[in-house]
């Protein structure tokens, strides 16, 4: 396992997640009539909404296409979602020039084939403990735990605490 360099975390200003394997177990789960259903982590939707409190933005591209991923993308706060996207490095360099950003400001979370050439180009990437082998091999950090189980805010308190954020971000919890 790779050793985690924590400079790398300290530029971030924008986390963009995969959903499916990431945000979810990657699982699709169809209703008889057809509507599609995915199960997501409180712990890691917590994780996102500390990120967005503390200035960090959050953007999804995700393959897939479903009102679901729109709901949960709402309830968390995060605005730019793309989906049904087949190639997101395409995506990925409009969302720099429209944010301007460059690749050392800009962190990512994926698993499988479609998300390697972002992996390989933003500042920080990460994945998940279920991630595909070729994926493992690519990116700056593995998380302990498996897609849509929690990986998602282990990442997040990461990039807290390595921007010296998370105190702040946390002390409402801690007073009484």
């Amino acid at each position: 396992m790779k050793k985690l360099n924590r400079e790398k975390l300290k530029p971030i200003k924008l986390l963009i997640l995969d959903v499916d394997g990431v945000l979810t177990d990657g699982k699709i789960l169809y209703t008889d009539r057809g509507e599609e259903i995915k199960a997501f982590d409180v712990k890691d939707g917590h994780g996102i909404k500390l990120l967005i409190r503390s200035g960090t933005e959050v953007a999804l591209i995700t393959g897939r296409e479903s009102e679901v991923v729109l709901h949960r993308a709402r309830d968390l706060g995060i605005e730019q979602v793309y989906q049904k996207v087949t190639n997101k490095i395409e995506v990925y360099e409009k969302i720099l020039k429209e944010k301007k950003l460059n690749d050392r400001n800009v962190g990512f979370i994926g698993d499988d084939l479609i998300d390697m050439p972002v992996l390989r180009r933003v500042g920080f990437s990460a994945t998940v403990l279920d991630a595909i082998a070729e994926v493992k091999e690519v990116v700056d950090y593995t998380a302990s735990r498996k897609g849509g189980e929690g990986a998602v805010r282990e990442i997040c308190e990461l990039l807290l605490k390595a921007q010296n954020k998370w105190e702040e971000v946390t002390d409402r919890y801690r007073k009484n």
